[in-house]
């Protein structure tokens, strides 16, 4: 394999040497093939086997803590969630052997045709998920209300003081605090379940057997039901009408309240809610997106802010509580961000005053 290192040669020796172990009816036939990274430092490869093939993952223990992964997992999949088998895992060395879902990923499967019918599975997946209220071996962190604001507090640190160097008055950080504190307060308020944080087309992926297929859930917290619905809706890399977004809403409120996971919420305080934690999502994912080209190098995520800030403008736009913020996001931010990104406004000019 190109570019072979130490720890893919390491990772190759460990699988191989587990299969002959544990699995001899599982026989090796090449080299791993590099099948993706993502935004930490896990890899995958894909193991051929004479008949299929296993993924293998290296996740270095001192950047990765596997053992969420492997606990989750396997509480998922007893739970009834399609995720891939963890056949081994070393956590010491940050090696594993998983079940091999395949390429299809959810995103190229989404036409107007097909949009339907795949978010309707996705969200009967989300359910299950959602209900999964213990893992055994591993205490699911809270999503508390310091964390929601620390992730708010990203697009101030990275994206408007180090990516677009703008500083900011007494005033404006004064209208970020209590539009942070605000929005915290409001999405704690919600009932707290189980939570993927990145349930979207990127890591949902079409099964053989044409269920859906979820991947990359080892940052689970438990917190507020309608963020991982978020997630899938207002998806930073595929778009869909607000009616259309609307209308699954509606219907994904009603899946929960069908299987007594919602009570005494109606469909307009349940649209508040998807809005409030769609404004804490996204304030969050465009500092994120910053810094993962400033601090980490992979400048491909500065490609999806205009996506991601168009979703932020339009959910809190209705909401008079956070018109300053509103006014803070149009008037000063987005000026600043499509000087430096002018193509941005294939996206963005609509907002502009």
């Amino acid at each position: 394999m190109e570019g072979v290192d130490q720890r893919v040669m390491a990772l190759q020796a460990w699988a191989i040497d587990w299969l002959g172990r544990e699995r001899a009816d599982l026989c090796a036939t090449g080299d791993l093939l590099t099948v993706s990274g993502d935004a930490s430092f896990r890899r995958y490869f894909r193991l051929p086997l004479a008949d299929g093939s296993l993924i293998a993952v290296d996740a270095p223990p001192e950047k990765e803590n596997s053992r969420p992964f492997v606990a989750i997992a396997r509480a998922l999949r007893a739970h009834g969630v399609h995720v891939p088998e963890v056949l081994a895992a070393d956590v010491e060395q940050g090696f594993m052997l998983l079940e091999d879902f395949g390429d299809s990923l959810l995103r190229p499967q989404l036409t107007d045709g097909t949009v339907n019918a795949l978010y309707s599975r996705s969200m009967q997946a989300l359910l299950h998920l959602l209900a999964c209220d213990e893992v055994p071996g591993y205490h699911l962190p809270p999503y508390d209300r310091q964390r929601l604001l620390d992730e708010m507090s990203l697009l101030r640190d990275w994206f408007v003081t180090r990516y677009l160097g703008l500083p900011l008055s007494t005033t404006d950080e004064a209208v970020l605090s209590n539009a942070f504190a605000l929005i915290a307060d409001a999405v704690g308020e919600q009932p707290q379940v189980f939570v993927h944080r990145d349930y979207h087309s990127r890591n949902l992926m079409l099964l053989d057997n044409g269920e859906i297929g979820v991947i990359d859930f080892q940052d689970a917290v438990t917190g507020p039901i309608t963020y991982d619905l978020v997630s899938l809706l207002r998806d930073a890399y595929v778009v869909w009408p607000q009616a259309d977004v609307e209308r699954w809403v509606g219907e994904f409120a009603s899946m929960l309240r069908h299987e007594r996971q919602l009570q005494g919420v109606d469909d307009k305080t349940f649209m508040r809610w998807f809005d409030w934690m769609g404004a804490q999502r996204h304030l969050k994912v465009v500092g994120i997106f910053a810094r993962l080209s400033i601090r980490d190098g992979k400048h491909a995520y500065l490609d999806d802010i205009p996506v991601v800030f168009n979703y932020l403008l339009a959910e809190i736009q209705p909401y008079a509580e956070l018109h300053a913020l509103f006014e803070l996001l149009r008037s000063t931010i987005l000026p600043a961000y499509l000087a430096k990104n002018p193509e941005a406004a294939e996206v963005l000019g609509h907002w502009v005053v």
